[in-house]
């Protein structure tokens, strides 16, 4: 189990340095120059250039990457090129909102997908194994912002019972904070969740069939008994891989609903950053979701090793 860790822990370096790369260099190559932006059309030469140095922007790439690799190992994401302000704190406050919606946002698909997934499986020949299924394959087509428009006008509009955007810190107010985070979570979580509840029911559709699960009902055990015992842990290895595609996506949804609902997440300050091309502070957010999606996949790698004891074993 050590071993895997290591390796994979390894893996997981090697890809944030190799994404730190490709995202510096990116933005590297983007036309324009981002001290003129700042500075606006009427700037002088003069001061442009002061402001490339102030910035170093005039030093070489390599320079510059290393000095902002430098910089955040020690936590430092540089300084916005238009507001002149440290990117970090700023992006901190950010990540925090976006965290509480994606795990919400997961926490919903998972109430949604594991039992009507189940459900679906266990009664696919039934009617209601039929509703379920076309109920997900309808939920795949709806996308979060359009889930979130209809929530707004339904339950923010219409009765009025929760708020239709905004964000108030937990610590300041915990019921306002709560009610504010429903709709954007559900939002986002009614389209995973129908996603995933594809992918549970075909797992535990596929388990139903195994020869183990038929000799654990032939010694007695009740359907229900032989799946919980012996098929749901077999069925979670294909879950749990999708589960860490969909934490990913969850992410970039995370963008568009922020928009939606007015969440000062990372998302908006996405949006706001490229919007006034504040390219540094682009490539820190990018690089910030780049580490999350890795770290994602490196979880559920380990995940594999505790789920699969062969995966171990080699």
């Amino acid at each position: 189990m050590i071993g895997a860790v290591l390796r994979r822990g390894t893996i997981f370096l090697a890809s944030v340095l190799a994404a730190s790369i490709v995202i510096f260099l990116c933005m590297a190559v983007l036309p324009g120059d981002p001290a003129q932006v700042a500075l606006g059309v009427n700037a002088t030469p003069e001061l442009v250039q002061r402001t490339r140095q102030e910035f170093g922007l005039d030093r070489p790439l390599l320079t510059q990457y290393l000095d902002w690799m430098g910089g955040l190992a020690g936590g430092d994401f540089g300084r916005s090129y238009v507001t002149g302000q440290p990117i970090g704190p700023q992006l901190a406050d950010r990540l925090g909102v976006t965290l509480w919606l994606v795990g919400a946002g997961m926490l919903v698909a998972l109430l949604l997908a594991l039992p009507l997934g189940i459900l679906a499986a266990v009664r696919h020949r039934r009617p209601s194994g039929t509703v379920v299924t076309g109920l997900a394959q309808l939920g795949v087509a709806v996308p979060a912002f359009l889930a979130g428009i209809i929530l707004v006008q339904v339950f923010a509009v219409r009765l009025g019972w929760l708020p239709s955007g905004g964000w108030t810190p937990p610590v300041r107010d915990p019921v306002e904070w709560l009610r504010g985070l429903v709709l954007p979570a559900i939002s986002l979580g009614l389209v995973q969740g129908a996603v995933l509840t594809r992918y549970v029911r075909s797992a535990v559709l596929d388990v139903l069939g195994e020869d183990y699960l038929r000799t654990a009902r032939a010694k007695g055990l009740r359907p229900g008994q032989a799946l919980v015992r012996h098929g749901l842990r077999n069925a979670a290895v294909p879950v749990v891989t999708v589960l860490g595609l969909q934490l990913a996506t969850l992410l970039v949804g995370a963008v568009v609903v922020e928009r939606v609902f007015v969440l000062p997440g990372l998302g908006s300050m996405l949006l706001d950053a490229v919007s006034a091309r504040d390219l540094l502070a682009v490539q820190g957010i990018v690089l910030v979701l780049v580490v999350g999606v890795l770290l994602v996949n490196f979880a559920v790698d380990l995940l594999y090793t505790v789920l699969d004891p062969r995966l171990r074993r080699s």
